[in-house]
């Protein structure tokens, strides 16, 4: 193993003795008390089963035949999740060719933060991840299940259905993707259309063909933003089959792979000579696995919270400095848009997940001596599933990648560096993803501009009160002052000042995720301006650094000014908190930690 991959590791383990050591006496408590049937009166388990085929209710009753839970984000609106309409049925066929029963247990909330962008509702979008955990839970809790599968692509959504089968962690789970759309345009033309947009160049109508041609079919978008840096995390973490997350949706592959996964479930529960629950699966070493895969992708900056949370779901402490020295040691191994010309579509075909997880292993980056839901040991994730007279086979995978542009190899990487920082100083911590800025751009030191909302700034840039080098500082953005909402409207007007010849960096305290790309960002800023950061003192003129290369995030104001200084207050007009069923979620917002604890409302500390 990597020196600094293994000292993470144990620093994480060390750290974490007492809390992960309760998670699991709490594991095996709940594991004690069940098969859960078992436990339930005669009237509660004949309500349990009162919907199903005799077969099925047969089953149930002999409590020697799995019940596998479906937790489905399905939605029609939202592309990535718009195949899942047809799995339960789906599942329950796979699953009742094994002998055992799936039921329909719970549907989640799954919102689309594309469709979202820059309009009240992306302010619940932060918020529904633990919406979604919580209401999994109550499909989970009816006591009737042995392992369940969670069917979920996008954004909040993965991690939500983690951080739920964590809290069942003595039952086996399996995560089912569907797979991303075919290719449209290609993203940077897509990207450089809207910076005309910005910029009055281009008509509205031609903006809208260009969107509706990038985002034009079932499946998920294809650039590398939080939805298929969820997938990655969750394969290179055990918990897809080898091999599942990129393959196209509607396809035989894909039908093949999904009936596997819930035979396989079936094959791990505690009725069986095989129990692995997912808390023996997300250890320490699974949880550095997934923020390697990251790094090494150059993938969503919102992962510096999910992973946090789903870390502590499972009883282990994460913080930013872990993040910080495993970037520090992972070599940027790919090039996918917003960090490159390709998309996903096209790291698949380069070799895919078997092709990144074989040269990560080759370099000591990754721990193989882990729990998967396909058997033990990392090294079986680098075979790649095709179909054979039919029927589904892993193979080994080819020992390098097809296309070295997009994907390329441990000692000729793109970057020695994973392409995440974390910045501190007097404006507090946050996070900077360097894997896509231009040369020259890692450092910026400029007069601020201070906004409190997305929309102040494209008006000021719409009135060309951007032209200059400056650091757009947009505060009241974070988790308790509003949801902590991901700011994609300002990454075109940046770009065009950018592209102008101006320096300028954004700092704030919301979100940017897969949105970060050439401009550099210091996002996630703990304290946010509302829960006593310095944020709320700043003014438009002070001088700021960002400083990328140093990891310094720094206000060139007096420790004794900033004392007489009087905090900017939170304007009601820019984080009105009603509308859009916003008015449902201020306590939960007000219970939101910060950025680096991840921003979450379901543990107490």
């Amino acid at each position: 193993m990597h020196p600094v991959i293994q000292q993470v590791t144990d620093n994480i383990i060390q750290r974490s003795e007492t809390s992960r050591s309760n998670y699991l006496q709490r594991m095996a408590l709940a594991r004690e008390q069940g098969p859960h049937r078992g436990v339930l009166s005669c009237g509660n388990l004949a309500h349990g089963f009162a919907a199903c085929n005799q077969q099925d209710k047969a089953s149930l009753r002999s409590l020697t035949k799995a019940n596998i839970a479906i937790v489905s984000a399905y939605n029609d609106m939202l592309s990535a999740h718009q195949p899942y309409e047809d799995y339960p049925k789906r599942i329950k066929a796979a699953v009742n060719e094994v002998g055992s029963v799936a039921q329909f247990a719970s549907g989640v909330p799954a919102m689309c933060d594309g469709v979202t962008q820059g309009q009240p509702g992306m302010e619940l979008s932060l918020l529904s991840r633990d919406i979604i955990a919580m209401s999994a839970a109550i499909g989970l809790a009816h006591n009737m299940f042995d392992g369940g599968v969670m069917l979920g692509i996008c954004d909040k959504i993965v991690p939500g259905l983690l951080l739920a089968a964590l809290s069942f962690g003595h039952l086996p789970f399996v995560f089912i993707p569907a797979g991303p759309m075919p290719s449209g345009i290609p993203n940077k033309e897509k990207a450089r259309i809207r910076q005309q947009f910005a910029e009055g160049k281009v008509t509205k109508e031609q903006l809208l063909a260009a969107e509706a041609a990038s985002y034009h079919a079932a499946g998920t978008c294809t650039f590398y933003g939080t939805a298929n840096s969820n997938q990655l995390v969750i394969e290179i973490m055990g918990l897809h089959l080898p091999g599942a997350s990129f393959v196209n949706p509607g396809t035989e592959l894909r039908d093949a792979l999904t009936a596997a996964a819930a035979r396989q479930v079936t094959r791990l529960t505690d009725l069986g000579d095989n129990y692995l629950p997912i808390s023996q699966i997300i250890d320490a070493k699974a949880i550095v696995n997934g923020i390697v895969g990251l790094l090494a992708t150059g993938g969503s900056t919102n992962h510096t919270m999910h992973l946090i949370a789903v870390a502590r779901a499972a009883g282990y402490i994460v913080n930013w400095d872990d993040f910080a020295q495993l970037s520090a040691a992972t070599p940027l191994l790919t090039r996918i848009y917003p960090n490159g010309h390709a998309d996903i579509n096209h790291f698949q075909q380069a070799g895919g997940m078997a092709v990144l997880i074989k040269e990560l292993l080759n370099a000591g980056l990754l721990h193989n001596d882990v729990q998967t839901i396909a058997g033990p040991g990392l090294s079986r994730y680098t075979q790649t599933p095709t179909l054979v007279d039919g029927n589904l086979v892993w193979q080994d995978s080819p020992s390098v990648s097809q296309d070295l542009t997009v994907l390329s190899t441990a000692t000729k990487p793109f970057s020695r560096h994973g392409g995440l920082e974390v910045l501190s100083g007097n404006l507090g911590r946050a996070v900077i993803k360097t894997s896509a800025l231009r040369e020259g751009t890692a450092v910026i030191k400029a007069p601020a501009v201070v906004f409190s909302s997305q929309h102040q700034l494209d008006a000021a840039f719409q009135a060309g009160d951007l032209n200059k080098d400056c650091i757009i500082v947009v505060r009241f953005q974070g988790p308790k002052a509003c949801g902590m909402p991901e700011l994609h409207k300002l990454t075109p007007p940046l770009g065009v000042l950018q592209d102008r010849g101006y320096k300028v960096a954004l700092v704030t305290d919301g979100r940017m995720s897969g949105a970060s790309g050439k401009v550099p960002a210091a996002i996630h800023v703990t304290p946010e301006a509302l829960d006593g950061g310095n944020l709320a003192k700043i003014q438009t003129g002070d001088l700021v650094l960002v400083d990328a290369e140093q990891g310094v995030l720094q206000l060139f104001v007096s420790e004794a000014e900033l004392a007489l200084r009087t905090a900017a207050s939170i304007e009601l007009t820019t984080t009105d908190s009603f509308g859009m069923g916003r008015e449902f979620f201020g306590a939960l917002r007000s219970q939101l930690t910060g950025a680096e604890q991840g921003a979450c409302s379901l543990f107490k500390e």
